[in-house]
């Protein structure tokens, strides 16, 4: 009994003492708020030494604001690569939801105030197909392009139990197939469109979409530009729609590009053809058609037909109409001359908040924003390629810059600091020669057995690979995204002075993701300063909001000064907070003391009262 209750008094003393270092780590904590993601113990601690230098120092530099979380809804033709793009930037700090739905949805969610962005193939049309409005109810916006693709039509049609895999067809058997003018695989019009290779006698069972879809829109549209007089008696009208009108009782309507591409691979998928982005019949190792050009060649959507296809696209440049302005003319991509282009090639939108008195923004919100879309327009692209879509061209990551400069002109603290072409390491240009469009000069010419009455070539389409074979070098692979190919000019390489935008691989954060200019990414010092930077700004954290920010610092000169050196704050989770770690610290404590003296409490009061096991004296 006396060994009992020995154990039990050092257990408890043990508990105290855990209690007592737990109150001083408190303590210190309080005095020491929470640092970057990037400092290290000496580092921070030599900061906080030079805390004093701040007033001899003159100007304090002009700091990045924290992070906070952005949301927003849209398009699932862009939803693969947005997704990857969250993943990389969330390495350094940047916190962002994206839930698809749909474009039109995304638009509507933007409208109604509840999102903070959205993504859209179309822009804001007026009034939708069923006369309801489809305008942004006056919230300030801009349209920045985000990525480009091609929208493929992948297929499920079997002879035997043999997968076909090179299919080709003409636009005018693709229009004639979506509007019930062309009903079997065994039709005189798809026999020829391959060279006098016939099908089975099988019915064509297309699969549209049943929401609102910028990728319908991205078809429609070209329908009713290439195919007017097909298009327009199925329809009732001119113009696109977000809607499909789906007439008949073969047609499948599914929501979203994700269920399209599941009926079309789905076990009873024989017969079927969808329309969706590239990116999802690569995900699925599927087949796509290969579409016949203006050139006269059967072609699909990689990359580097898109590419191509896409130096005829022309953007909006009329200010007058701030609802068209910056958006895509696609009657050159439509009918562009060149072989290798693919027809119904496009990009998408990110629409975001300009206004400055916006109810949803922030100062951290829009620094969210404008780094995500530097990553996104610049280094992100080197991964829009091995998923399926086109990297953005020269022309359209301008005019995306010129679109992020809004939110500093809504909000004069956010950051823009080295936010420009010359810094923007895209793969299909070089900032010392932004002239050049890298990925058109790669892209191979079609084999002679891909032109109009030849062929068909006998290899596998949907393997996202050049006209030639070959895949490019420069490209970043999706299974292993951290790495670029060694020893080539890729302009995603991170080993200084292999491409444009090269980098300092002790720079890079982890997935190859480049934190942002000025800051030391995650788990690293500022090799610049060694963390005794003169005039550095003391990083606190607001107890309520969890937000860094800083204490005493001034903000009005440091654009002006060349060594003012920008500080990024990354964003915080909740166990990262001093308040709430002692909080949580005290619980366990608590909880380590009950499960240590109750049991002994109770064998006690039971022995008092006669009841429990006895022990031998």
């Amino acid at each position: 009994m006396t060994r009992h209750r020995r154990l039990l008094a050092a257990l408890a003393a043990g508990a105290a003492l855990a209690l007592a270092t737990l109150g001083a780590g408190a303590a210190s904590a309080d005095q020491h708020p929470t640092r970057d993601a990037g400092d290290t113990g000496d580092a921070a601690h030599a900061g906080d030494a030079a805390v004093p230098a701040v007033a001899a120092a003159g100007p304090t530099p002009v700091a990045r604001a924290a992070y906070a979380t952005i949301e927003g809804t849209g398009s699932t033709w862009s939803e693969l690569i947005v997704k990857q793009w969250i993943a990389d930037v969330d390495a350094i700090g940047i916190k962002v939801v994206y839930t698809g739905g749909g474009s039109s949805k995304g638009r509507k969610d933007f409208a109604q105030n509840t999102t903070d962005f959205a993504i859209s193939e179309i822009p804001y049309q007026g009034r939708d197909e069923a006369g309801q409005a489809d305008t942004s109810n006056g919230r300030d916006f801009s349209y920045l392009p985000i990525v480009a693709g091609g929208t493929a039509f992948t297929y499920q049609l079997k002879v035997g139990d043999d997968l076909v895999r090179n299919l080709r067809l003409s636009g005018e058997t693709i229009a004639k197939i979506f509007t019930g003018q062309i009903t079997n695989w065994n039709d005189a019009q798809i026999t020829a469109d391959n060279n006098g290779r016939s099908f089975p006698d099988k019915t064509i069972v297309p699969v549209v979409r049943s929401d609102g879809s910028g990728t319908t829109a991205q078809l429609t549209s070209w329908l009713d530009a290439a195919y007017p007089s097909i298009w327009r008696p199925y329809f009732g009208r001119a113009g696109l729609t977000s809607y499909y009108p789906r007439k008949g009782d073969t047609m499948i309507a599914q929501a979203g590009s994700d269920q399209v591409m599941n009926t079309v691979s789905g076990f009873a998928g024989d017969g079927t053809i969808g329309y969706v982005e590239y990116s999802y019949p690569i995900d699925k190792d599927y087949p796509v058609v290969k579409v016949l050009n203006r050139a006269g060649y059967y072609v699909e959507p990689t990359q580097y037909n898109t590419a191509v296809a896409l130096t005829k696209a022309r953007i909006n440049r009329d200010r007058s109409d701030p609802t068209r302005y910056l958006t895509q003319i696609l009657d050159g991509v439509y009918n562009n001359p060149d072989p290798r282009a693919y027809p119904i090639s496009s990009y998408s939108y990110m629409i975001i908040p300009t206004a400055a008195d916006d109810r949803r923004m922030t100062t951290a919100k829009r620094q969210s924003l404008a780094d995500f879309l530097y990553y996104s327009l610049c280094s992100g692209q080197t991964k829009a390629g091995p998923y399926g879509y086109s990297p953005l061209t020269l022309n359209l990551v301008e005019a995306g810059f010129e679109q992020v400069a809004q939110l500093k002109k809504a909000d004069p603290a956010v950051d823009l600091t080295d936010r420009d072409v010359r810094s923007c390491n895209n793969p299909t240009f070089d900032g010392k020669d932004p002239s050049r469009n890298r990925l058109a000069e790669i892209a191979a010419m079609p084999p002679a057995c891909d032109r109009q009455g030849e062929g068909p070539c006998g290899g596998d389409t949907g393997q996202n690979v050049n006209n030639d074979g070959s895949t490019d070098p420069g490209t970043t692979d999706p299974s292993d995204p951290g790495t670029t190919d060694p020893g080539t000019t890729d302009p995603g390489s991170t080993d200084p002075g292999t491409g444009p935008g090269g980098v300092d691989p002790g720079t890079t954060g982890p997935d190859g993701v480049v934190p942002p200019p000025g800051s030391t990414g995650p788990g690293g010092t500022d090799p610049t300063t060694d963390g005794t930077r003169p005039g550095a700004p003391v990083v606190s954290t607001d107890p309520e909001t969890g937000e860094q920010v800083l204490v005493g610092a001034e903000t009005t000169s440091g654009l002006d000064d060349p060594a003012a050196e920008a500080i990024f704050a990354n964003a915080q989770t909740l166990d990262e907070r001093p308040p709430d770690s002692r909080t949580f610290g005290m619980v366990a404590v608590l909880e380590l003391l009950a499960l240590v003296l109750l049991p002994g409490a109770f064998l006690a009061f039971y022995r008092r009262r006669g009841v429990g096991p006895r022990t031998r004296s």
